[in-house]
């Protein structure tokens, strides 16, 4: 368990938006290297991990980008407009503290916006929106913010770092998906020491937050018989949201997905279900079935990947999701690498 919390701080406090997750994917190589037979980087960006074996092929897919912002104007005072990479709620970024990733090295700046001392009454009655701020790393001039090594394009992150909550829970940036490379991490050390008959595909991807971009490529190049994506799914059990509108909870273990998106995204193949509930069952592992109407995950691109790969996804409960304070609960983490384990053991009796 230490060991898998460690690797979920170290990623969760490493930086990488979308298109730009080489960090986490070094990361991700050093941790898979010892536990597979050879170790690829495709030409998105895909990092593929390949563990030999004589029986079925499986996918475990996990997400590596985070989502982001990225400079689109530098103005003549030297403040940063910038573009949202992903899915952000404005307001979860007014007043953030970000690292702007300037051709020299990482510079910390701030996100700020027209102060409300001086808004109009109809102003303050709504939300600040993202195309009302700017980020401001102390430049005193477009040509001061140049010299730093910004330019058009620049990525931008979060500048959080995972702290502990009580009862076993942390919190930090990046949760989505940084769990699920944890996991994933966790799942190869494990699978090491197992006879284990399938071939597994050890898959961290790029670019899901702007359309499941890595898992489309790289599930195509690989034709596995079944796929994993292994991520976080939002919770329904704190203020603010009504279980029927997220029935899943923290503490209660992983997540298997049945469908998402109302059937727009994936319906997971029953026999997929099958096999992992029976072995959460036979192996006492927590575990809660989600049928959602809201987003996807990288098994919707998978899953209709040339003739079809039956899939489904894995997920750990995360509150406040898409924010810079994500939370998970740590035996909710672990119960998801013990169901992929024990689950992948399993394989070559079901499919």
């Amino acid at each position: 368990m230490e060991q898998l919390i460690d690797s979920l701080k170290k990623l969760s406090n490493a930086h990488g938006i979308s298109g730009h997750e080489d960090s986490i994917r070094a990361i991700m190589e050093a941790g898979l290297k010892p536990y597979v037979d050879e170790l690829t980087t495709d030409k998105m960006g895909n990092l593929i991990g390949t563990k030999k074996g004589n029986g079925p092929s499986i996918m475990i897919a996990t997400h590596m980008d985070e989502i982001g912002l990225m400079v689109q104007y530098i103005d003549d005072k030297g403040f940063l407009k910038f573009v949202k990479i992903g899915g952000w709620f404005d307001p979860t970024l007014h007043s953030q503290r970000v690292m702007v990733h300037t051709s020299n090295g990482p510079i910390p700046g701030v996100i700020g916006s027209k102060p409300p001392h001086v808004m109009k009454d109809e102003d303050r009655k709504r939300p600040v929106r993202s195309e009302d701020m700017f980020i401001d790393v102390g430049a005193t001039s477009r040509e001061d913010a140049e010299k730093m090594g910004i330019s058009v394009g620049t990525p931008v992150s979060m500048d959080r770092e995972v702290v502990a909550l009580a009862n076993g829970k942390i919190t930090g940036k990046a949760f989505d998906n940084r769990a699920g490379c944890a996991i994933l991490l966790e799942v190869m050390r494990q699978l090491a020491d197992k006879d284990i008959k399938a071939t597994v595909y050890a898959v961290g991807t790029v670019q899901e937050e702007v359309g499941l971009k890595g898992a489309r490529t790289s599930a195509f190049s690989l034709d596995p018989d079944i796929a994993l994506a292994v991520d976080t799914t939002i919770s329904g059990d704190h203020p603010g949201i009504d279980k029927k509108d997220a029935a899943v909870e923290q503490g209660k273990g992983g997540v298997i997905t049945v469908a998402d998106a109302s059937g727009r995204g994936l319906i997971a193949s029953p026999h997929v279900l099958k096999w992992l509930k029976e072995t959460a069952d036979s192996k006492h592992i927590p575990y809660q079935l989600e049928v959602g109407d809201g987003g996807t995950t990288d098994a919707t691109a998978i899953h209709l990947t040339r003739a079809g790969i039956p899939s489904s996804v894995i997920s750990v409960v995360t509150r406040y999701i898409h924010s810079p304070v994500e939370v998970v609960d740590t035996a909710d983490v672990k119960a998801c690498v013990d169901l992929l384990v024990s689950s992948i053991e399993t394989i070559d009796k079901y499919f």
